[in-house]
């Protein structure tokens, strides 16, 4: 399926809502080498659409690792949950830093399995997190 094209404008509104954090692993898009991407939450394959409110900012990495998935085996219970959804969720009902700020951790079944199957915490975002916490710029204002 081809992907239909996204304004501008609403691509704007999207990071502006987004305060310019991936909606997932909470990555500064001001601070990487690469342009974040318009996710649709619910996958056009699967009958979602290009309105705002299917839209979410998400790193490449968190993009590509989501694709077409909307649920994920929650690590603690085995069990099929729901992928966070930022238009639904909260980020901080799901989601803590860990002590150091380092590490994502899942509090809820949404959350925990949003943390395995995108995998928030794998080694080059924690270098990342790490760099940024050392000069002030980790975590996000909001998540503190």
């Amino acid at each position: 399926m081809a992907r239909p094209w996204i304004s501008e404008q609403i691509q704007a509104t999207v990071r502006q809502r987004a305060k310019g954090l991936c909606e997932y692993c909470h990555a500064s898009e001001q601070w990487q080498y690469v342009q974040f991407t318009i996710d649709h939450i619910i996958p056009l394959a699967e009958g979602g659409s290009s309105d705002l409110n299917n839209l979410a900012l998400a790193c490449f990495h968190c993009n590509r690792r989501k694709g077409r998935y909307q649920d994920a085996i929650d690590p603690e219970s085995g069990q099929t949950v729901a992928l966070f959804n930022p238009r639904q969720d909260r980020w901080l009902d799901h989601f803590r830093w860990s002590d150091d700020c380092l590490r994502i951790m899942g509090m809820t079944p949404t959350g925990r399995a949003t943390v395995a199957a995108l995998a928030l915490n794998r080694e080059r975002i924690l270098a990342i997190r790490a760099a940024d916490y050392e000069i002030g710029r980790h975590p996000p204002l909001d998540d503190r």
